[in-house]
C-alpha cells in the first residue's frame, strides 16, 4: 500500500523531492541524493529522461530508491515521448512487479531541446490517455479491454500548471485527467500563490490532491534557462530582482523557497521541491519552514 496515498487520504501534508538518474550506470551520486532527501521527504520523483536528455531509466532508478530510501517512496515517472502504447503498458506492468506503487504520468519535453535532438518523439498516447491506460491496469485489463493475468493498484498522478492562461483550458485538462483516473497532481513551479489558490479552490470538489511545485531559482543562469527554454513558464521580476542583486544567489533562492513553502503549506496538500542538484537545500528549506 502506497504510504504517499495513505498520507494524502488522511489529510496529512506531504513533502516530495526529485532526482534525475545518472547519465550512465554509476548511480552512487544518486544514492547520496536519495539519502539526503529521505531525511525530510516522504517520496521522491524519479524523472524519466528529464529535459529529453539520456539518463538511466526511471524504472531501474525507482527500484534503487525503493531499496535505499529508508521508507521514502519513489514516484515512478512515465513520459509519453519515448515509447508507444505497448512499451508504456509493458513498463507499467514491470513497475508494479518490481514493487513500485506511485506513478506520475507526463507528456515529456520535446526531444529537439535535449541531448539527442535527432530522436523521434513518439507521443503515441498523450498524458490523459496514459492515465486512463494505467487506471485500466488497476481494473485488471489492458487498454484494449483484454483481461490481465494480475492487476496493478497504482496511485496515479498527473502534472498541472496552475498559472496557465487561459486558466479555463488548463482546468478542463485537469478535469479530463481526473476523469481518466488521476487522483493527485504535482504542479509546475509556482511563482504566484494566488493562482495556486485559484486552482486548489476549483479542484477541491473533485477530491484530487494538489502538491505544489517549488523550484530553486538558484542563479541568474537558471532563470535565463527557464525563461528561454521552458514553454509557458516565466520567472517574475520580483524573483529575478532578488536573485540577481543577492550577494549569494543560492542563499537567496533558499530564502525565497522557504517563504513559498510556508505560504503554500496553508493551501496545498503538499509541496514538491525541485532542488536542481542542491539536495542539502531541501533539508534546510523544510526545517526553516517549520515542517520537519
Amino acid at each position: 500500500m502506497s504510504r504517499l496515498r495513505d498520507m494524502l487520504d488522511a489529510g496529512e501534508f506531504v513533502i516530495t523531492g526529485e532526482i534525475a538518474p545518472p547519465h550512465g550506470t554509476d548511480y552512487s551520486a544518486m544514492l547520496t541524493s536519495v539519502r539526503t532527501l529521505s531525511e525530510v521527504c516522504h517520496a521522491i520523483n524519479v524523472t524519466d529522461n528529464q529535459g529529453a536528455t539520456l539518463h538511466l531509466s526511471s524504472l531501474a532508478a525507482s527500484r534503487v530508491v525503493l531499496d535505499n530510501g529508508n521508507g521514502c517512496e519513489p514516484i515512478f515517472q512515465q513520459t509519453c515521448r519515448d515509447r508507444n502504447r505497448l512499451a508504456l503498458q509493458s513498463d507499467l506492468l514491470a513497475a508494479w512487479t518490481l514493487g513500485l506503487e506511485n506513478v506520475l504520468v507526463v507528456t515529456g519535453d520535446d526531444p529537439r531541446g535535449g541531448d539527442h535532438p535527432q530522436a523521434k518523439g513518439v507521443f503515441d498516447l498523450d498524458s490523459t490517455l496514459l492515465i486512463d491506460a494505467t487506471r485500466n491496469m488497476n481494473e485488471g485489463k489492458d487498454m484494449n479491454g483484454a483481461p490481465l493475468s494480475g492487476a496493478t493498484d497504482f496511485f496515479i498522478g498527473g502534472a498541472l500548471f496552475p498559472e496557465a492562461e487561459p486558466w479555463e483550458i488548463a482546468l478542463e485538462r485537469a478535469h479530463q485527467k481526473i476523469n481518466a483516473g488521476a487522483t493527485f497532481f504535482q504542479t509546475q513551479a509556482i511563482t504566484d500563490t494566488e493562482k495556486f489558490a485559484r486552482a486548489a479552490e476549483a479542484l477541491k470538489p473533485t477530491g484530487a490532491k494538489l502538491i505544489a511545485g517549488v523550484l530553486l531559482f538558484k542563479s541568474p543562469r537558471v532563470i535565463n534557462f527557464i525563461n528561454e527554454k521552458l514553454a509557458g513558464l516565466m520567472v517574475p521580476d520580483w524573483i529575478t530582482d532578488r536573485i540577481t542583486s543577492a550577494a549569494s544567489p543560492l542563499e537567496e533562492s533558499i530564502k525565497i523557497a522557504t517563504e513559498q513553502v510556508r505560504e503554500l503549506s496553508q493551501i496545498a496538500d503538499g509541496v514538491h521541491i525541485m532542488p536542481l542538484g542542491s539536495d542539502d537545500a531541501v533539508v534546510r528549506i523544510i526545517n526553516d519552514a517549520g515542517l520537519a
